[in-house]
């Protein structure tokens, strides 16, 4: 169930992430759809989860940007597995530890796609800090708005729940 509820998400970020490059051409490089995703079902505490998450939302990224293929694929698998280690360690409950943690994470895959592409293509551009931590800021942004939408629609079944299950123990009273 939760690895349907992840693809649902990479496609909805898939979506996102196409509508955004329509309407202005270098919004993608100013939003990540793709990492909140990620950055969310990793702090479930899976290393599992993490790397295969990682690894799918990367090859996607990768089949986009139309760069080196691989390139995202292995940042967001080391994104995702050194955040599920991090989420094994630490306690978060809070949409700003989220905020943190997701912009942690943009910043480290950006360190590290500008490493690989530099490693492996000399004359790779490398993007204006300006626009990685616009991007680090941005992805924790987003993390933290969908945290906070997921646990508040949560609250709200929960107590749905309780007020449905109490209607049907004083029917059955009666």
């Amino acid at each position: 169930m939760a690895a349907l509820r992840y693809l649902a998400a990479l496609g909805a970020a898939l979506l996102l992430h196409l509508i955004g490059a329509r309407i202005h051409p270098n919004l993608p490089q100013a939003i990540d759809w793709f990492l909140p995703v990620l950055v969310l079902l990793a702090l479930s505490g899976s290393s599992f989860a993490g790397i295969a998450g990682g690894l799918a939302a990367g090859l996607l990224q990768d089949g986009l940007t139309g760069g080196l293929y691989g390139l995202h694929g292995f940042a967001d698998t080391v994104v995702g597995y050194a955040t599920a280690r991090l989420a094994q360690r630490l306690v978060i409950q809070r949409a700003v530890g989220v905020f943190a943690i997701a912009s942690f994470a943009s910043a480290l895959q950006q360190v590290i796609l500008i490493a690989l592409s530099l490693f492996l293509l000399p004359q790779a551009s490398v993007p204006e800090p300006f626009w990685v931590v616009v991007r680090a800021l941005s992805t924790g942004l987003v993390g933290m708005l969908i945290y906070s939408g997921s646990d508040r629609f949560r609250k709200a079944a929960e107590s749905h729940r309780k007020q449905r299950l109490s209607r049907l123990r004083m029917d059955a009273t009666k």
